[in-house]
């Protein structure tokens, strides 16, 4: 068994009571990356097993006491969403196949060549990756307060940087130009600039400017006196006063019309 950090391939718990079987299966694993653990019996096995284990489970069918049918059993009452991989004689396969049914991964039928093994444990394991870190995304937007926006999550080098550029201009009172295809988050880096300024005690106020008529977009954005025009009945707050103190987000700017981003640039200048 391997120790120290992580291998890059993942976690493997191999479970097989014949000792030259679990020595190959577990050498063919370390050779491939993964951090193997490899056990005897189901009853060790299950020492390892949790809800936050991160690897997969590959267990030989027929062993003594708890075969591999109970051990998978107990394995998904733990976490119904572990990957299970059973090794299999040429006699189990159908009942390797109704057990798929119920919940196991996959299954490889002895003998079964080394790359093949080696195949469905990168599948499983980067499965059970994504169920994990689903789950850690799940934990974290469900512990925000009521109201909050979502935060910007992932763990990557390019959302690091983001959180880093977000952090250090949040709290000034820079204009931001946020630049992004649609549907990359533009509004959602707003939103957090927002949450991690002075500013979010007041109004975060967002205008879709590519979907505003022209015709009322003045109005919509600077507001206007009652009798200002016909039909002007009553004094209507812009979307720039409403923003006082807080923040305004004007999505797709390039769509808003010349004469208003002439206007606009000196409400900016203006303060």
């Amino acid at each position: 068994m391997t120790t120290g950090s992580i291998a890059p391939g993942g976690s493997v718990l191999f479970v097989d009571d014949e000792r030259s079987v679990r020595l190959a299966g577990q050498q063919t694993l370390e050779l491939a990356g993964f951090d193997v653990t490899a056990c005897d019996g189901a009853e060790r096995a299950l020492r390892h097993l949790g809800r936050d284990w991160p690897g997969a489970l590959v267990t030989d069918v027929r062993m003594p006491q708890i075969d591999g049918l109970e051990l998978m059993e107990r394995a998904l009452a733990l976490d119904p969403e572990l990957p299970v991989i059973l090794i299999t004689g040429h006699g189990d396969v159908p009942m390797a196949v109704e057990a798929m049914r119920r919940g196991a991964y996959d299954f490889l039928e002895k003998p079964f060549p080394s790359d093949r093994l080696v195949e469905v444990e990168r599948r499983a394991v980067e499965k059970r990756r994504l169920v994990l870190e689903n789950r850690r995304l799940r934990d974290q937007l469900a512990g925000l307060p009521a109201g909050e926006a979502s935060p910007i999550v992932g763990r990557t080098p390019g959302i690091e940087r983001l959180r880093t550029a977000i952090a250090a201009v949040a709290d000034t009172d820079a204009d931001v130009l946020v630049l992004g295809e649609t549907g990359t988050g533009k509004e959602l880096v707003a939103r957090a600039l927002h949450a991690g300024s002075g500013r979010r005690k007041h109004p975060f106020v967002a205008l879709n400017c590519g979907a505003m008529p022209e015709a009322i977009f003045e109005s919509e954005l600077f507001g206007h006196e009652a009798g200002a025009f016909t039909g002007a009945g009553k004094r209507r707050v812009g979307r720039i006063e409403h923003a006082s103190g807080g923040t305004l987000f004007l999505d797709e700017i390039e769509s808003m019309p010349l004469s208003l981003q002439v206007k606009l640039l000196r409400v900016i200048q203006e303060r």
